[in-house]
Formats: C-alpha cells, sequence, structure tokens
C-alpha cells in the first residue's frame, strides 16, 4: 500500500512502520457491533481523516486505540505496541483530544499543564519552557492562575489542546477537534496540524466537519455500522463513488460522503425544500 502524501515528508510504507495499525479489531455491546473487523494502516506524518454518521463507531474506535476500551477481539498498535499488552509504551506516544474532554475544574489552567506534564515525566527544564509558549500559542496566558471552572467552552478546548501538545507525542488522536472553537482558533489549530505533519507526527481525525476533512487530510476512512466501507485519497474517493452511481465532477466530498453511506436522499430532500 502507498501512502497518498501532499508532501515527502510522510512516511513511506517501504521505509516506516505504520504508527497506528488495526487487525481485525471488534468491539461488540451485547448483540451490537460497534466495530466489525476494522483494518487500518496509518503512517508517519499522515493526516488521516476518520469519517462516518452518528454511530458509526468513530468514537469507539479512537477509545479503543487510546486505551480507553478493551476490544472484544483483533488488535490495535499505536507506535508499535499493542495497547493492550504494552499500555505505558503505547500511551507514552499518544495525545488524545476527545470530544468532551475532562478537566478537573478546581485546578488553574497553570496548574493542570503542570499535573499533565508531570504525568508524562516531562523534564523540568522543558515543563518550564513549554507551558509558557503554549498557554501564549493558544492565548490564554492571562487566563493561566484562573480555576478552569471560569474557561469559556472555547477555552477549556484551547487548554487541553495544549496539555496534549506538552509532552510531543508521536500520534494525536481528536475527536471533533475544532468543536467550540472561534474562527481564529481553528485556523490555528489547522496550522498546527499541518506543522506536526511535517514534523512526522501522524494525527488521526474523526469529524462531521467534511469541509476541514478534504482541505487537511491525506487520506480519508469512512465507516459505516462498524465497518470500513471506503478508504483513499479524496481522488479515489471521488472514482468509488462514481463507480457506483453516475455523478458530476467537481463535486464535494459531502456529496461523496453521502453517496457512500446511503444520506444522498436527504441532501435531495432539503434541495426540494429550498
Amino acid at each position: 500500500m502507498v501512502v497518498p502524501r501532499r508532501n515527502d515528508s510522510i512516511g513511506n510504507p517501504g521505509l516506516d512502520l505504520p504508527m497506528v495499525r488495526t487487525l481485525n479489531l471488534t468491539k461488540r455491546f451485547g448483540r451490537l457491533t460497534a466495530v466489525d473487523n476494522l483494518n487500518l494502516e496509518i503512517y508517519p506524518g499522515e493526516i488521516f481523516g476518520f469519517l462516518g454518521p452518528n454511530g458509526a463507531g468513530k468514537t469507539t474506535t479512537i477509545r479503543i486505540l487510546t486505551g480507553l476500551l478493551k476490544p472484544t477481539s483483533g488488535q490495535a498498535l499505536v507506535g508499535g505496541y499493542n495497547i493492550q499488552e504494552e499500555p505505558e509504551r503505547a500511551k507514552k506516544n499518544i495525545g488524545l483530544v476527545p470530544e468532551r474532554p475532562f478537566i478537573y475544574q478546581k485546578l488553574t489552567g497553570d496548574e493542570f499543564l503542570n499535573f499533565v506534564a508531570d504525568i508524562y515525566e516531562v523534564p523540568l527544564e522543558m515543563k518550564k519552557r513549554r507551558i509558557p509558549e503554549l498557554l501564549s500559542l493558544f492565548e490564554i496566558s492571562e487566563w493561566k492562575d484562573i480555576l478552569i471552572e471560569e474557561y469559556s467552552h472555547g477555552m477549556q478546548r484551547k487548554l487541553v489542546m495544549a496539555s496534549v501538545l506538552l509532552h510531543n507525542p508521536k500520534v494525536i488522536f481528536l475527536d471533533e477537534p475544532l468543536v467550540g472553537l472561534d474562527p481564529k482558533a481553528a485556523r490555528l489549530v489547522k496550522k498546527i496540524f499541518l506543522e506536526l505533519s511535517q514534523r512526522k507526527v501522524t494525527i488521526f481525525m474523526s469529524t462531521h466537519t467534511l469541509e476541514i476533512a478534504e482541505k487537511l487530510c491525506h487520506r480519508i476512512g469512512i465507516i459505516k455500522e462498524g465497518r470500513l466501507i471506503a478508504m483513499g485519497t479524496n481522488e479515489e474517493l471521488r472514482r468509488k463513488a462514481e463507480r457506483e452511481v453516475e455523478i458530476p465532477e467537481g463535486i464535494s466530498l459531502e456529496d461523496i460522503f453521502l453517496q457512500l453511506t446511503g444520506g444522498s436522499e436527504y441532501k435531495e430532500l432539503l434541495e426540494y425544500l429550498e
């Protein structure tokens, strides 16, 4: 498999091992199969978009890959380490921004970042340098001594993003990363993603904001009812959609997504209502 890339800094499978790999990954909740024999290989420097309808299994997959859930069967490897068999080694490579992050509300922003840095054993000198830099980067320096419970939702998202970057993870998992951010902060985060990609950090991003996925991601995987139904570049997904039904040139990722997931009838209805 050759990884499509926008620049030469993204790993070549012939030279680099996958940073994220799943082997027949399956998760069942009773009779419900949330993730069904999922096989992925994501390489260093790749920005990978993981798309799907609500309830498709995106968040469940991220929780398994970050060690928050145990799979029913199959394997999940991050940085070459099995997340179940060697969780500490795997998690040292990981940064996670969940859709609903938990933050200790009775800590100040500065205390929270120091707490996270200590968990990841960030060296003292690096911690002293990185925390002020990240607070400044996300424009929350003046709030560093204020309790987090006083922060707006967007400010808390910025603080979580800063905490993820503290220990220089090799793989960052993001579940709806731009939710709650104002346009300026969202643009900053997108620039950070691109810069991290240049540094061969792997970004695994689940989002419903298809425009973001279309502009940023090197490859996109589409999951439906727990099964991976399509994966590739925008152009490869377009060709797959074309094989299933005749579609016009220049259509957006949203149109392709709706075609592949069976949601195109809703788009037609909305167009009729207009």
